[in-house]
């Protein structure tokens, strides 16, 4: 079948394969995104499991931590310019956002907008957004937000990377925070946190790896081996080893901690559970990386693309 240009673009940016590669992947899988990408990583031309898109807008993402560490928001508000960004108005804009979605808990920035402002009720959100915007002079869009609430004992932790690029939310069950404990709960919190925003890991354990996840890197694998000549009796054993070794790089538990390579995060677990005097375990984790997912202006490759597919 045919192919697009944006089809090609999309698929380039997405595995980092050359465009001549990404054009042949959609013309062998009838233009089926999934499939291109499996059939360009079966042929080592594409990174498993790693989307590199282009961060599409300026702006910062942000988290707010209650005093009690029991809540937490992670946040994401875009501007049209970095310069804007490192404004002292928008960034206090931000804050106030976030400290609004602390007391407030919308369920989503619709919901929020329409909610009275919590600084102040006589205006909605949405009112101090527009007013906002006149006095920045840059369109600001809430792009998305999540908020976490610990029941029971345990706390909430947050690192945020290269001035509000990366920003990652974490909950940590364990015993309750106390005074002689705080420190402790708090600084290990932070490491995944700052581990997260590094390692970029998908899920915290095995458990929560979905079972066609698996079985699509499964048949990833198969291809990979057959294609190399491996007898069928050893291609299951392979495909075995290959999973291990996917878990490693995807689960967060698994993965080497990034402060100390000899170490997995589980074991860094086990060592923050005896100095906090509890059994200490990662309950979740929100990574937003500014921009993410929104399309941006490329043309500087359009000409180059539309070339490649013959437009």
């Amino acid at each position: 079948m045919a192919v697009t240009a944006a089809q090609i673009n999309e698929l380039r940016k997405a595995t980092g394969a050359g465009m001549l590669d990404c054009k042949k992947a959609l013309e062998e899988t009838d233009g089926d995104f999934e499939k291109a990408v499996d059939f360009l990583r079966t042929k080592g031309l594409a990174a498993a499991a790693k989307k590199a898109g282009r961060a599409a807008t300026e702006g910062m993402v942000a988290a707010f931590i209650s005093d009690d560490l029991k809540s937490g928001v992670l946040l994401e508000v875009n501007s049209e310019t970095d310069f804007v960004a490192k404004n002292d108005k928008f960034q206090g804009f931000v804050a106030s956002i976030g400290q609004h979605i602390l007391a407030t808990s919308p369920a989503d920035v619709d919901a929020m907008l329409a909610q009275p402002f919590s600084a102040d009720a006589s205006k909605t959100v949405q009112t101090y957004l527009n007013e906002s915007i006149s006095i920045i002079g840059e369109n600001i869009q809430i792009r998305r937000f999540v908020k976490f609430d610990v029941e029971g004992d345990g706390c909430i932790g947050s690192y945020i990377h290269a001035g509000g690029k990366i920003g990652v939310l974490v909950q940590i069950a364990g015993p309750a925070v106390t005074a002689a404990n705080k420190d402790v709960l708090q600084g290990f919190a932070k490491d995944i946190a700052m581990h997260s925003a590094a390692a970029a890991p998908a899920f915290v354990c095995r458990d929560q790896v979905p079972n066609d996840v698996l079985d699509r890197e499964k048949e990833v694998y198969r291809a990979k081996a057959k294609e190399s000549g491996k007898p069928d009796a050893i291609i299951e054993k392979i495909i075995d080893g290959q999973i291990n070794k996917y878990y490693a790089d995807i689960c967060l538990i698994e993965q080497a901690f990034v402060k100390d390579t000899d170490k997995t995060i589980q074991q860094v677990a086990k060592e923050c559970s005896a100095a906090a005097g509890g059994n200490v375990s990662i309950t979740r984790f929100e990574r937003f990386v500014l921009g993410e997912g929104l399309q941006k202006k490329e043309s500087d490759f359009a000409a180059e693309v539309a070339a490649a597919a013959g437009l």
